[in-house]
Order: structure tokens, then sequence, then C-alpha cells
């Protein structure tokens, strides 16, 4: 088989610049360290792949290529191609999301049997929408969507159907109410409103007056039979045919007094939230990133080669995810700039320090290699560390999380190899094709030179370092200590709003030309209607699943009717009692409505309080052959074992305080509950988060503490090193948890992995500095002198990397969904911080750790001491 080298016309040893073996013989111990020929490194990985990149370099490029092209096809198979969004993704596996799908299960027959959807129409009029114009409208509405083939409604409820069955009762189909309500006058409208209204209670805001019969807004429930196990994407589409039926009748606008809504809308929107995002981040960071890496490489084709770079690192971590079957979700969008950051950082190390050697006046084949022996164990051990830092939210119960994690930790390890391996060949091989060519030279001097600004910026650590290096470092400490004290008290929230802009963040959105333009959003419209005309949050009870045999005793429905009694502040209350919906209620809904039923609860009631509590099953029996029978298999399952207690919350309630009261409801019942519902589920997701964020902050700190103290003993035979990377890495974890507080960034789902992957973020920085340093300190430089070198030379590509890697991580701030909006602007401040301690605190933490040792002579002095 051709050697690609070969083709390329390059003999894998011919490499007419590299001296010959007479000469290495004839080089100084010095220059033997530092060409790199004797030893391509410490560690394995190094000795066996550096020597790859400099003799077989086309070979590289030619593998990684075909494993890019692999990677691409799996990109579209299993979870790469599909997209999961919103709360949903947070939820799964806690007891009270278990008890709701119980309690789902159980109840929702519709959801179980045929897969059964409902929706929300709000229907506005300021004047009043319970006029006899606007209750004909709605049940034309009804009697339309109906009758629409294919539609599948099984059901419709509104104020208009309520009052027509009051004017008349054998008024059962849209269109026998419409012609009753046609026929009424408005005395008898206005009577038969207020009467349905006292014996149904109408779905309508809370300006209703039964004087006038008159409201503004109105609500109209639909229920559709869909069938089982149908997409989400198929719900939503029933409801959008829903909306351009109302649109079709006159007096009715969607886009002005008619707004509807429903859980797959809601699901359609948050996926249509992620898609929105990405196709405005995406753009805008690319272009971020390609300006900020043309004014760090100032060379077509080393850009090239970076953007190459990059866009394989994308791939290969979609065709991970699609071989994983991984969907991509909210808190997988973090993942990618994530990956760019590290890779962005990796790339301009590698041309710096290459640029470096080739200004001394090293061929390419010794200047890469040079370059990948300081730089490719370097690599390695911030790839481990930030794996680690990653990993760590495995310890989550979180699936979004673990996900995250699986992800991000695979996607560094392919960073850490498309750039560690691929981009060095890749330079390698275009230097060697374009040498001795009139192919124009572009910028070719490394980042922080002397004689720069920036090199003479940079170096403000070391200053300090020499002039008062213990004061400083206290100080610095100290500031961390307070910041992260401060930080202990930054907020945690979770649910539907959050992953929803504000609504001058849609204006702006809006305003962007063509297919950047998002979507249409009703979700903010709808929760607007729900809290200023009805009172209701979007969730505005709890729900207590009681899942016992005790239910078919004698006390069952007692304990049910007692545990209801004396609520707390945070429920509503029907007289002494929680407003709640039970199968109590149906019981006496059904013995008010029929006096033989009536006197089966008396006969069955021994303590004349109106609850059965003798032979409880013959009226459970009764109950479900009466008219009744649908309503009480929607409270009660037929086995007798299992009932659900829907409890108001509240309008002033908190969250926090109506889960609390919900799940002391719960725990003081004779009978086995647990307490459920939205808001339940989303409390859970609160604690998790804390608890998720904290768990893996201290893996990951165990972790990468104790990997780099193993890995600097192996490689440098100094354990201190590895200390003294992670000093910087604290203070800017602490800086970070401060800056949430001060900045009001809530702990969520979406960025509990921040703290963890702040501390790769961190050693990422510290581990260049610090191996370079080393490199430094080993030839015979005293600890100044190495320190400045390693600023001016590491110090310039952590320079670049940290602005091109802020501004790429920036951008995340335009994104729609608020939630990685602020992800990203911690991500930039991590990484700002990251950036900050290294070049300051790392020269201080040097000096003073030296001077300690000469002072009490330490066992393992620095080398050179």
């Amino acid at each position: 088989m051709t050697d690609p080298d070969r083709l390329f016309g390059y003999e894998s040893d011919g490499d007419s610049s590299a001296p010959s073996s007479e000469d290495a013989d004839d080089r100084t111990p010095d220059e033997t360290i530092r060409s790199g020929d004797d030893d391509h490194g410490d560690d394995p990985f190094t000795r066996r792949v550096n020597p790859l990149i400099t003799n077989r370099p086309w070979t590289v490029v030619v593998v990684f290529l075909v494993l890019t092209g692999l990677f691409l096809g799996a990109a579209g198979l299993g979870g790469g191609g599909q997209e999961d969004g919103g709360a949903d993704q947070f939820t799964e596996d806690s007891p009270a999301q278990e008890a709701f799908d119980d309690m789902q299960e159980n109840f929702d027959r519709q959801t179980r049997d045929s897969g059964g959807t409902s929706a929300q129409l709000l229907i506005e009029d300021e004047r009043n929408v319970l006029s006899k114009p606007n209750l004909l409208r709605m049940l034309e509405l009804q009697d339309r969507v109906e009758q629409t083939d294919g539609l599948r409604v099984s059901s419709t409820t509104s104020p208009a159907s309520l009052t027509a069955q009051q004017l008349e009762e054998n008024a059962t189909t849209a269109e026998q109410q419409y012609r009753a309500v046609e026929r009424a006058s408005n005395r008898q409208l206005e009577a038969a409103i207020v009467e349905a209204d006292e014996q149904a209670g109408l779905p309508v805001s809370t300006d209703f007056t039964r004087e006038s019969a008159s409201a503004s807004v109105a609500q109209m429930a639909i229920t559709y039979d869909t069938p089982p196990m149908a997409d989400t994407s198929n719900h939503a589409q029933y409801q959008f045919e829903t909306e351009a039926i109302a649109d079709d009748i006159d007096g009715f606008d969607t886009g002005e007094n008619v707004l509807i809504f429903g859980d797959a809308i809601l699901q359609e929107e948050t996926i249509q939230l992620t898609t929105d995002t990405a196709i405005v981040v995406f753009p805008a960071a690319i272009l971020l990133i390609m300006f900020f890496l043309l004014v760090a490489y100032r060379d077509p084709i080393d850009l090239g080669l970076g953007l190459a770079a990059l866009v394989m690192t994308l791939i290969w971590t979609f065709g991970f995810m699609g071989i994983a079957n991984i969907p991509f979700s909210d808190s997988l969008v973090v993942v990618f700039p994530l990956l760019l950051a590290v890779g962005i950082d990796f790339g301009i190390h590698i041309i710096n320090r290459y640029r470096e050697e080739r200004a001394t006046g090293a061929s390419i084949g010794d200047s890469m290699g040079i370059t990948t022996t300081q730089l490719t164990t370097a690599f390695l051990i911030v790839t481990l560390t930030t794996v680690f830092s990653f990993a760590a939210n495995l310890v989550s119960s979180m699936d979004g999380l673990q996900q995250f994690g699986i992800v991000a930790a695979f996607g560094m390890i392919f960073t850490f190899l498309i750039f560690g391996v691929f981009l060095p060949a890749g330079k390698v091989g275009f230097d060697r094709l374009r040498e001795g060519t009139r192919f124009p030279r572009f910028g070719t001097t490394p980042l922080g030179s002397e004689d720069s600004l920036l090199g003479r910026v940079l170096p403000v650590g070391v200053r300090i370092a020499q002039i008062a290096p213990v004061l400083f470092l206290v100080g610095i400490l100290l500031v961390g200590l307070g910041a992260g004290a401060y930080g202990t008290g930054v907020d945690t929230e979770f649910d539907n709003e959050a992953f929803f802009p504000e609504d001058e963040r849609l204006e702006q959105y809006e305003a962007l030309p063509g297919p950047l333009a998002p979507g249409d959003y009703t979700f903010l419209t709808f929760l607007d209607y729900m809290e200023e005309d009805f009172e209701q949050g979007f969730q505005d009870s709890v729900t207590i699943y009681v899942e016992d045999r005790e239910l078919r005793s004698d006390r069952g429905l007692t304990a049910i009717d007692r545990a209801l009694d004396d609520p707390d502040d945070a429920f509503e209350t029907d007289g002494r009692q929680a407003d709640a919906d039970t199968i109590i209620d149906v019981v006496d809904s059904q013995a008010a409505a029929d006096p033989e039923f009536d006197e089966t609860v008396r006969r069955h009631d021994s303590s004349g309080d109106g609850i059965p509590d003798r032979n409880v099953d013959a009226v459970y029996d009764e109950l479900f052959d009466s008219a009744a029978g649908d309503e009480a298999a929607n409270q009660l399952t037929t086995d007798r074992t299992a009932t659900r207690m829907t409890v108001q919350v509240d309008v002033d309630a908190e969250q926090e305080e109506a889960v609390a009261a919900a799940e002391e409801l719960a725990d003081e019942m004779a009978l086995d509950a647990t307490a459920t519902g939205q808001l339940v589920i989303f409390e859970a997701v609160i604690d998790d988060t804390l608890e998720s964020s904290i768990n893996s902050l201290i893996v990951a700190f165990v972790l990468t503490t104790v990997f780099l103290v193993v890995s600097y003993w192996w490689l440098e035979g100094r354990a201190i090193y590895g200390v003294i990377n992670v000093v910087p890495v604290l203070v800017t974890v602490a800086l970070l948890a401060g800056s949430m507080r001060y900045f009001d960034v809530p702990l969520s789902p979406i960025n509990a992995p921040i703290l963890s992957v702040s501390i790769g973020l961190g050693v990422d920085y510290t581990v260049h500095f610090m191996h370079r340093f080393v490199d430094e300190f080993e030839t015979g430089k005293d600890i100044e002198q190495a320190l400045l070198t390693t600023v001016q030379g590491t110090g310039g590509a952590l320079t670049g990397s940290m602005l091109t890697t802020v501004c790429g991580l920036g951008v995340l701030y335009v994104a729609l969904i608020p939630l990685i909006m602020e992800f990203g602007i911690l991500l930039a401040l991590g990484v700002f911080y990251a950036w900050l301690t290294s070049l300051l605190v790392v020269p201080s933490t040097v000096v003073v750790w030296d001077r300690l040792e000469t002072q009490y002579d330490l066992r393992g002095r620095l080398p050179g001491r």
C-alpha cells in the first residue's frame, strides 16, 4: 500500500533540516533536552505518538479524516439526530416523578389507552366575553372542532356550553347548545350564566360579576383522542389546526383575542427554543472565534487548520452522541462551546510554542518535536483533569447532568486527540509543502514576545512575586475565602418559566433577518393570562397520590377527609378544609344529584358526618355503576387501592412553601401517600441540583488534586507541583461562586456543572503555566528568569486563548434561553478568572514555596536549588 506521506512528496526520514546523529552527539545536554530527539516525553503516549507527528504527518492527517467521516455518518443515527428540551429532561427518576407517572397510568385513561392530550383556549373581550355573540362564537368553534374529520376532538367545555345546559338540560351537543343560546333572551341568558357559575363554577377571569354576568376572559377546554404513543409534535399539530379553525370564525383572531395552549405546544416550544438559540449562537460564536483566531494565528493556513480541528471536534462529539443514543438537549448546548474553548486553547499553545522554536532557527521537524514534547504531556494532564471535572457529574441523580458529564468527557478526549495529534501533524505537513516555495509568509511571531506590548504587560505577576509574594498570596487567599463564603448564599431555582426569555429578548430576536428570526411563543402570554386574569400560576395545585389497600377499609375515606382539616396557609381553603378535588367530592356530588345514592351514603355513614365509614366497598360499587362512574374512575382506581387528591395552592404562596406543605400533608396522612405534581417535581429538581453541584465539585476537586500530585510526582519527581497547580484553581472556583450570587445568577440544572467544570478550566491554564515553568527552570534558569520566560511565552498563548474563549463563550449571552445565557456568562467569567489567577497567583505561590524550602531545608527542594 502506498505511504500517504510519499504521495505528498515527503519521505518519513527525509527532513533535510533535521540534525544527524553526529550533530546530536555534539550537542550540549541543554540542547538535547530542548530538541526532544533523545526522548519524546516522559509519558508513554507522548513517546509513541510524537514521532508519528514529525515523521509521518500526512498518514496521521488521513487517518483522522477517515475517522471524521465515520463519526459524521454516526451523527445522524440514534440520539445525535434527536432533540430534547424543557423541564422534562431533568425530572426523571425522582420519587415525586415516579408517583406522578403511576398516577398518570392509573387515572389518565385517555393517555394510557389512546394517548389523549388536551389544550386550553383563552378568549378575551374587555367589554364582556360572556355576551351573547361571544357565547355563540364559542359554541360555533366547539361544534366545528368536534365535527372536523381527523382532528379527533373527544370533548369540549366552555362557559357557553355550561350556560346552554342551564337553559336546556337536554342540549348535549354543541349544535343543540348553540340553538338554546340563540333563542334565549338577554334576561334568560344572564340568569343561566349565574346559575352555571353557582352549579359548576364558570372558567372565567376573576373580574367576573354575577350582577352583570360579565367577565373579560374565558377558558375553553378541548380534549383530543389522539393515537396511542403518538409523537408529541402530532399532538401540537392538532392544537395548531384548532387555532386555524378559530381564525375562520368571525370575531375570533388568534393574534388578537384568542390564544390556544397545551402541554404539547409547551414541549414543542421548548425544543424550538433550543433550535432558535443554536441558529443565532453558533454562527455568532464562529464569527467571533474566526476573528480572534485570525488575530492569534495571523496565517490563513494555521487558521484553516484550527477551524478544521474545531469542526472535527464537533463532528466527533455529535457522532458519539449518535452511537450512544444520547439526544441533543438544552443541557448539552453548553458542551460544545466548552470543547471549542479547550480546543482553541490547545491550538494556540501548539502554534505559539512551535513559532517560538522556529524563531530560534530550528527546523520544522525539530520545532514541532520540541513543541509536542513539552505540550503533549501538559495537554494529557489537562485532558484527564478536565475529564474528571466533567465526569464528576455522573454522581448526580439527574439524567440530564449525567448525560452532560458523559458527552463532555468524551468530547474532551476527542479534543485532545484532534488538537494534540491532528493539528501538529497538519502544521508539519503544510509547512513542509510550502517550504522552499513562493507561498507568501504571514504572521509567524509568537504572542507575548519580549518586545511586544503584551510581553511588557504580562509579567506583572512576576513583579509582584519579586516584591511582596507572601503579602499578595495571603491577600488573594483571603479574597478567595470571602468570595467562597459569599457564594454559599446563591439561589437555586427551576421551573418552566426559566426556559423562556423575557418579552424584550424575544423582540430583539424578532428584529433579526429571515431565518435568524425566532418562531412564535405562546407560553409567556398564556402564563400572563393565568396570573393576571385567573390569579393562577402555570401550576396552581399540588397532588397527593395515595396508594394503599386501606382505601377499601372503613377508615379509608375518613382518613382523606381528616387530612384536609386545618390546612397550611400555603393552600386555598374551603371553610375549615383545604380546597381540594377528591373522591369524596364525587361521592357528595352524586349524592346531591341521586336520592337513591344519597340514601346509600347515609346508610353507610355511622358518624353522620356525610363520609361513608362502614362497608365502603358497597358505596364504591354503586358509585361506579352510577352516572358519575367516569368521574369516579378519574379519582379512584377500579380495584379501590389508589386515589389522588388535588389541592389548590394559594396564589401568594411560594413554590418552596407549597411543596413543603404538600409533603407534610402526605407524611401526616394515615394512609401511604406521596406528594407529587409539577410543583413538587420541580422542587425535587432544585434539591437534586444543589446536591449534584456540591457532590460533583467535591469529586472533581479530589480526583483532580490526586491526579495532579501523582502526575507531577511521576513525571517530575515533585508532587508539590500538583499542589501549586491547585491553589489558583481554588481561587477561581471561589470567585466564580461569589460572582453567581453577585450577578444574581441562580443555580439551575443547566449551570449546575459550572463549579466542577471551573476546576477543569482552571487546571487548563495553571498546568500549561506550571509545565512550561518546570521546563525552563530545569534548564538551569533561576526562578525569576524561568517565571519571566514562562509568562512571556506561555502567558502570551494563555492570553490569546483567554480572549478567544471568553468571546466565544460570551456569545452565549445572546442565547434565547435564559439558562444558557447565564451559563455562557459563568463560563466566560470562569475562563477569565482561570487566566488571571494563573498569571498572578502561580508566580507568588512558586516563590513562597521556594523560600519555605530554602528556609526550612525541606526535603525534595525545587530542582536546581
